[in-house]
This record gives structure tokens, sequence and C-alpha cells, in this order.
């Protein structure tokens, strides 16, 4: 199995995938937000929408861009509030080979 999960789009719809990596580019690069509250914001999204493969794969970026497990671990208190125990959950999932 590839390490890009969008290879297959990537081999079918070259465009597609040009698009989508342009503008993951432009969103996660630093701005008014830095890069690694913004892989923060979206680790906590995936774990609210149950996607726990997501949240591994942004919790692994986000310490790459110095974010600690105290951050990480914040992020998913907030995404229990607005979303529930299940974020929770999914959260553990994606985090046990993570810390």
């Amino acid at each position: 199995m590839s390490s890009n999960p969008l290879a297959v789009i990537e081999a079918k719809d070259k465009k597609l995938y040009d698009n989508l990596t342009a503008t993951r580019k432009m969103i996660f690069e630093d701005g008014a937000l830095g890069a690694r509250h913004k892989l923060l914001i979206a680790m906590a999204l995936d774990a609210a929408l149950g996607a726990s493969a997501g949240v591994k794969s942004l919790a692994l970026q986000a310490m790459e861009a110095g974010a600690t497990e105290e951050e990480i671990m914040e992020a998913i208190r907030v995404a229990y509030y607005v979303t529930g125990a299940a974020s929770v959950y999914t959260a553990a999932a994606g985090l046990q080979d993570v810390f």
C-alpha cells in the first residue's frame, strides 16, 4: 500500500490530485494561524468525524510542526466538548501508536 492515501486519485485523475494538493498547501501554510494550530484543528475535526487514521496522521504532522502532546490532548478536549464522547474514542484509536 502506498503511503499516499490519495495515490489512486493521483493515478486516475491527476488534475483533481493537483488541485487537492495545491489547496492543502495553501490551507496549511503559516498565516494568521500557524501550521501547527491548523493541523490541531484538522485533527480535532477528524476525531469528531470518526476518522482515526486522520487523527493519527494529523497528530504526527502537528508534532513535526512543533505541537506538544498536551496541545494534542487539549484539541481532543475541544472535539469532545463540541461533539461528544465518540470523538474521544476515535482519538484514542488514532493516537495508539503516536504517544
